[in-house]
């Protein structure tokens, strides 16, 4: 994975980040490909630079997330990922990840003797796990009423 933060970003970073993603998603027009940006450097020469309106949304995003005090790491979608780093994602540990691959409830494959979980499975699994939850709650929410245990 490409980490574009190894640390939380300070305080000023955050409110710098902010600042920018709030500017910037204000001048972003969403009904073309493409917007030029102009840019200066440290001479103060203005270079003019044709970026994708998709990697502009990308990078309000990337700002949104720096500006809430958070890390961001950037991973393509058909990024292979270690054991440990699919663990991460999942935030469980590394032994209960090999469970879940052992049990056959998340895709992978070997690469020598290394086991692979390809992003966008992960992602898939992070899906299905979030719908059950929520099934789960509305079917206690259910009931809850059934019994009367529920506000009125």
């Amino acid at each position: 994975m490409n980490s574009v933060n190894e640390k939380l970003p300070t305080r000023e970073e955050a409110l710098l980040a902010r600042a920018c993603s709030q500017g910037l998603s204000a001048v972003i027009d969403t009904r073309s490909e493409a917007q030029d940006i102009t840019l200066t450097d440290r001479e103060g020469v203005a270079h003019k630079v044709s970026i994708p309106v998709s990697a502009l949304r990308l990078f309000v995003e990337l700002l949104t997330q720096l500006g809430e005090g958070n890390m961001v790491k950037l991973v393509p979608i058909h990024a292979e990922l270690t054991t440990q780093e699919a663990a991460d994602l999942l935030n469980i540990s590394r032994p209960t990840l090999i469970k879940l691959l052992d049990e056959g409830a998340l895709p992978y494959h070997r690469v020598g003797n290394r086991r692979k979980i390809l992003f966008s499975e992960l992602q898939a699994y992070k899906r299905q796990i979030e719908e059950e939850r929520l099934a789960a709650l509305d079917e206690l929410g259910s009931l809850d009423q059934d019994l009367g245990m529920g506000y009125e």
